[in-house]
């Protein structure tokens, strides 16, 4: 298990991160975001999706559609489940066929605890914790050693 811990203390420190993980990641990458609302997921997923080559006025919360796809670099899945009443609504919304078209590309998870239990062990758990109306503490874990270059690239401590 790999553990790792980034202190952001602006929305630009956060979206910068993004990106460079973005401008990182290789297909089959699955991450779950875990967070209060406001915390910072969907500012993340729009830094990781500009640096696949996302514009970024295109990336939205796909909180009412609950799935928007982008093209970039590689193809991405970002997934909002904020709205998910349960896990078994998830099987409505099809989330084990987007789990299998992530291996062309990158899957992005918020509100990713809701679903967990489904989720392949080898993905990037990004845990948010809110400090002050800036400051976050973004928390990484993943087991096996996918993500390990991404996290030695990014200078993770």
């Amino acid at each position: 298990m790999h553990n790792y811990m980034f202190l952001s203390h602006s929305p630009a420190a956060t979206l910068s991160l993004g990106k460079r993980m973005g401008e990182l990641l290789k297909p089959e990458s699955i991450i779950a975001l875990i967070g209060e609302l406001g915390c910072g997921k969907t500012l993340l997923t729009r830094g990781i999706c500009a640096g696949l080559g996302v514009p970024l006025r295109q990336v939205n919360s796909p909180t009412f559609v609950m799935v928007n796809e982008y093209r970039g670099r590689l193809p991405v899945f970002h997934m909002d489940l904020y709205r998910l009443g349960s896990i078994d609504d998830s099987f409505e919304i099809g989330i084990m066929d987007y789990l299998n078209r992530a291996g062309s590309g990158v899957m992005i998870i918020e509100w990713a605890e809701k679903v967990l239990s489904l989720l392949p062990s080898d993905l990037l758990k990004v845990e948010f914790q809110v400090h002050s109306a800036r400051k976050r503490q973004i928390s990484f874990s993943a087991s096996g050693d996918r993500f390990g270059k991404l996290f030695k690239e990014l200078g993770l401590p």
